[in-house]
């Protein structure tokens, strides 16, 4: 479910891989999967629309390694010396692939960087165009990504329970300060999602965070879409 709170073990479990790197593409399930963050500092310019519906992921750097260049200063590579192609390779290929019509878009699971070890899902997204640009010293990777259906436990095909946008990266860390990382009803620690107090589809906005607030699973399901 969009909008869950994670630890980074809670995180690998769900996908079912240790999430050594930002970039894995088709994980197990066929999905692929991101990390981003859009905090002061992050190592790459992900970027995303003001409506919170399309991400600007950019490519991963060449590993860091004894006696080479800085990684930062050099093309961010879309194949190996052998010829395989990176993770940049991989999402490129998917992309152009999408673009042309050729395949449907893979579909992209992101998660978000909030703290030293915990993160959120922002949702699931399709990739659906890339660039190789140059940003004023080399070549970058950057893709496209657009919110998707969400996926629900025992679906056919992914859906759209209710209109939705993602919750910005600034409202996301002061309601996890402010509710001191627990749920507002109970308490918990474990299971946390940020919900809206007044639903989003009901007008409420994503952009303050005083129409936010933690909830464990249990007090979000119980909630739905009423108004308290």
């Amino acid at each position: 479910m969009a909008d869950q709170v994670l630890s980074y073990l809670e995180m690998c479990q769900r996908e079912g891989i240790s999430l050594q790197r930002g970039m894995n593409f088709q994980v197990r399930g066929g999905h692929s999967v991101v990390l981003m963050s859009l905090q002061p500092g992050a190592p790459y310019r992900d970027r995303r629309t003001d409506d919170g519906t399309v991400l600007l992921y950019e490519g991963h750097d060449a590993p860091r390694r004894h006696g080479a260049p800085d990684p930062k200063t050099v093309d961010q590579p879309g194949q190996v010396p052998g010829g395989r192609p990176t993770e940049n390779g991989k999402f490129y290929a998917a992309a152009m692939s999408a673009r042309h019509g050729l395949t449907p878009p893979d579909r992209v699971r992101v998660y978000e960087k909030l703290r030293a070890g915990v993160w959120a899902y922002n949702g699931l997204f399709h990739l659906m165009d890339a660039a190789l640009q140059h940003d004023g010293r080399r070549h970058v990777y950057v893709f496209r990504l657009e919110l998707a259906p969400e996926e629900e436990p025992g679906d056919v095909q992914p859906r759209l329970t209710e209109p939705r946008r993602i919750i910005p990266t600034h409202v996301k860390v002061e309601v996890y300060q402010r509710d001191g990382g627990r749920c507002v009803v109970c308490g918990s620690t474990v299971n946390l999602h940020f919900d809206h107090v007044l639903p989003y589809a009901k007008g409420g906005s994503s952009d303050t965070a005083a129409n936010v607030q933690l909830l464990c699973a249990t007090h979000n399901l119980a909630k739905g879409d009423r108004l308290q």
